[in-house]
């Protein structure tokens, strides 16, 4: 069993439903998850678009990467993800951040994401789960990233009394 991270995020329509959706179907190919807090931010990429909701959860897996990568995009679909555009509005969006301590550079599958580094949306939920988890490519913790981050899209902490 590997440790995985994975980040969700929504801006359309009933946009917790979605991640809660999204949650229930993790729950099938996950065991031991966690759910960090959800947070507002402003979309990034392509700006005019609606706030999303995003957060993050860790939990483990016996699936390899491409297995994972591949029931993740399937879970995207059965909740209603509609493609539009790259960084365009998403139901749910559903991101392999890290997967263990493993790196993947290959067309279709990066793994740790590319871009955590460059997001506090991403990098303050996996801080919530594991602050002193070691970015396996710029061997930094979590926390650290975080903390020398710039550029911030956040807006506020959604406080939710249950999921």
């Amino acid at each position: 069993m590997e440790k995985v991270f994975l980040g969700i995020g929504s801006n359309v329509g009933e946009r917790i439903l979605y991640i809660k959706n999204a949650l229930n179907l993790l729950s099938q190919i996950l065991t031991e998850i966690q759910t960090a807090h959800f947070y507002v931010s402003k979309a990034v990429g392509f700006e005019d678009q609606p706030d999303f909701i995003n957060t993050a959860i860790s939990g483990y897996t016996d699936l390899e990467p491409y297995e994972l990568f591949k029931k993740v995009k399937d879970i995207e679909n059965k909740v209603g993800r509609i493609k539009r555009f790259r960084w365009g509005p998403r139901e749910i969006d559903i991101d392999i951040l890290f997967y263990g301590s493993l790196i993947i550079e290959k067309d279709d599958l990066i793994i740790p994401h590319p871009r955590i580094h460059e997001r506090d949306f991403v990098l303050k939920p996996l801080s919530d789960l594991d602050p002193d988890f070691v970015h396996p490519v710029l061997k930094k913790p979590v926390k650290e990233l975080l903390l020398n981050l710039k550029e911030k899209s956040i807006i506020s902490n959604l406080q939710l009394s249950t999921l």
